[in-house]
């Protein structure tokens, strides 16, 4: 799963003291304790594990704050990396054309795919293939139980590129209940795609595969919905291989018809300026604003892990994990564009690897080494990635959550 497979093997391991007999709508309960997944927030280790998460918050904060700084400010001598990729001016794209191209293949078929073949299929093909174990550790957010919004929000960080711009109605819609909608004609609102939008490109040139665009793009999102919930205990669910495949349908659409579509079919001079319009408008309409709101929400959850490390209390674990669902959702929805500084500056892997060293992170507990979560220009590969394993969204979400529900700090 690209960068969120670094740790696998040494979660797995960690998991061969569990017996999982199936999935089910009860949390599957491990056999023995004093595990990495079982351990709690004690009155011993209260003032490491507030500080622990302080420090990881400041961290996700501070790879938040680069990350809008780095598109909107100077990235390099070339200037910001927003001019650079609606002006073409930085050398890593020479036409709109170019833009466009990754937008389709290192954005929205990157995410479709990542959906469809990793996030569900890798649990799914453990599960059923007998490791029941590893296909459940093998579920991103499943400390949250909130892999199935977080899947669905990739899918509408597609439909935002595509659209040329961010639905705000989104999660009011998905909260009511996206499966109320028989397709993306009920779904979508009138504005809903904007006229310089990549959707609207596609559409003057070949209609019927825009609608096939949007029709599967809503089509991926509702079967994701349609999971029971949570996802980790319904990974051979019949609705888990409906998801699957509606993802897999998508990424495949996008990588055999639309990318061959902007390469072959939009390679007339005619639809520069068009071309140019609509990388600006998925720049300065979707780029920015999920950057600026992923920056805005992080501070937000830096605030409320502030406030539980001066206070601890139940009240504010809770207050802690709704800033944690908060801030997670840009990010999320920033995943069909995993390109530029977010890679280069490897912030995708210091913010969101997956799975984690659990192992590490009760290490980490334990010395309160705040340092080894950074790592420095010249550092191995092998320490770059054991200081991304002990920090970010998930080690964060493990410290706030467990099975689904906000910890307590009932030390009894």
């Amino acid at each position: 799963m690209k960068k969120k497979n670094l740790f696998y093997l040494a979660a797995l391991s960690l998991c061969m003291a569990f017996s999982m007999s199936s999935c089910s709508d009860d949390d599957p309960k491990p056999d023995v304790i004093d595990t990495p997944e079982d351990l709690d927030y004690t009155a011993e280790n209260a003032s490491a594990w507030g500080n622990y998460m302080y420090n990881v918050a400041l961290l996700l904060d501070k790879d938040a704050t680069d990350l809008y700084k780095y598109w909107s400010v100077d990235y390099n001598s070339k200037g910001s990396f927003l001019t650079q990729f609606k002006d073409q001016t930085g050398g890593t794209y020479n036409s709109p054309k170019a833009c466009i191209e990754e937008m389709v293949q290192n954005g929205m078929w990157n995410i479709a795919n990542e959906v469809g073949t990793a996030k569900i299929k890798d649990p799914y093909d453990k599960y059923t293939g007998g490791d029941k174990e590893g296909g459940i550790y093998a579920v991103e957010s499943w400390y949250s139980w909130h892999s199935r919004d977080d899947y669905t929000n990739n899918i509408f960080s597609i439909r935002n590129t595509y659209y040329g711009r961010i639905d705000d109605n989104d999660v009011k819609k998905v909260n009511e209940n996206l499966n109320a909608f028989a397709s993306y004609k009920d779904f979508d609102d009138e504005g809903d795609i904007h006229e310089n939008s990549f959707s609207k490109l596609v559409a003057s040139v070949d209609s019927d595969l825009d609608e096939k665009i949007k029709e599967l793009i809503f089509n991926a999102a509702k079967a994701i919905q349609s999971i029971p919930q949570p996802f980790r205990n319904n990974i051979d669910s019949e609705e888990s291989v409906a998801a699957m495949n509606a993802c897999n349908e998508l990424a495949n659409t996008l990588k055999n018809e639309l990318l061959p579509f902007v390469s072959n079919e939009l390679s007339d001079s005619k639809y520069d300026k068009q071309m140019a319009s609509v990388v600006s408008q998925f720049a300065d309409a979707v780029v920015m604003p999920t950057y600026k709101d992923l920056e805005t929400k992080n501070k937000a959850l830096l605030a409320a892990v502030q406030a539980f490390k001066d206070a601890p209390s139940d009240i504010n674990f809770q207050k802690g994990c709704e800033a944690w669902i908060t801030a997670r959702e840009p990010w999320e929805k920033s995943e069909a564009f995993l390109f530029g500084p977010v890679g280069v500056e490897n912030l995708d892997p210091n913010m969101d690897s997956w799975p984690l060293d659990q192992n590490g992170i009760v290490q980490v507990l334990k010395d309160q080494k705040w340092d080894d979560m950074e790592w420095s220009d010249g550092a191995s590969d092998e320490a770059i990635e054991a200081a991304q394993g002990i920090r970010g969204y998930h080690t964060l979400e493990y410290l706030l959550f467990k099975d689904g529900k906000p910890r307590t700090v009932d030390t009894k």
